[in-house]
C-alpha cells in the first residue's frame, strides 16, 4: 500500500511536466500580446501630450523663463495658452497670449504659505467656514490670492490683491442648503 501512495503522486508529476510546455506557450503568448498593447497605449498617450497649436513665440518665451520645468502639459483655449508644469516640486501654471507674452503664473498654496496678515484675517472673518482652495496669482499689476471657503449652506470665493485684506469675489448657495 505504501508504494501505491508514492506511485500516485509520480504519476500526477508525471502529468503535470507533460502539460506545462503547453501551459508555459500559452501564457508566454499572452504576456507577449499584453506587452504590445501596453507599449502601444504608452507610445501613444506620449504622443498627444503637446497640440501642434502651440506657436513658436510661446514655446520661446516659456523656454526663457522656466528653463528649468519638467512635466509639462499644454492646453490651448481661444484667448491663451495655459502651460503645467513642475519647478522645485510644485507645480505651475503659466497663461501666455499667443504672441508669447507671458499673462500670468498661478499656484495652488496651502493656508501657511499666505501673508500672515492675510491668513490671520481669512481666519477673523470666517469663523464655521474652512478653506477648500487656496491659490496665487501672479501678473503684472501685482499679487493677487483667492481662496475658496465652505459651510455646510454656501461656498464663499475670496479675493485679496496684495495684502489689503479679503473682498468676496464669489457667492454660491449649496444644493443641499434650504
Amino acid at each position: 500500500m505504501f508504494c501505491i501512495v508514492l506511485l500516485n503522486p509520480l504519476s500526477l508529476y508525471r502529468q503535470s511536466i507533460k502539460n506545462k510546455p503547453i501551459k508555459n506557450k500559452k501564457m508566454k503568448k499572452r504576456i507577449l500580446l499584453l506587452s504590445i498593447v501596453l507599449v502601444s497605449f504608452t507610445a501613444f498617450s506620449f504622443a498627444a501630450d503637446v497640440p501642434v497649436t502651440i506657436s513658436k513665440n510661446v514655446m520661446i518665451s516659456f523656454n526663457k523663463q522656466f528653463s528649468n520645468a519638467r512635466d509639462i502639459k499644454w492646453e490651448s483655449r481661444a484667448n491663451f495658452v495655459k502651460a503645467q508644469f513642475t519647478v522645485d516640486d510644485m507645480v505651475l501654471f503659466a497663461y501666455f497670449n499667443y504672441n508669447g507674452e507671458l499673462i500670468a503664473i498661478t499656484r495652488f498654496i496651502s493656508p501657511s504659505q499666505l501673508p500672515l496678515v492675510l491668513l490671520t484675517s481669512l481666519k477673523k472673518m470666517s469663523p464655521g467656514y474652512w478653506t477648500s482652495d487656496l491659490f496665487e496669482i501672479r501678473t503684472e499689476s501685482g499679487t493677487a490670492y483667492y481662496a475658496t471657503i465652505e459651510n455646510t449652506d454656501q461656498i464663499l470665493v475670496l479675493k485679496s490683491e496684495g495684502t489689503d485684506g479679503w473682498q468676496t469675489f464669489q457667492k454660491e448657495k449649496k444644493e443641499n442648503a434650504e
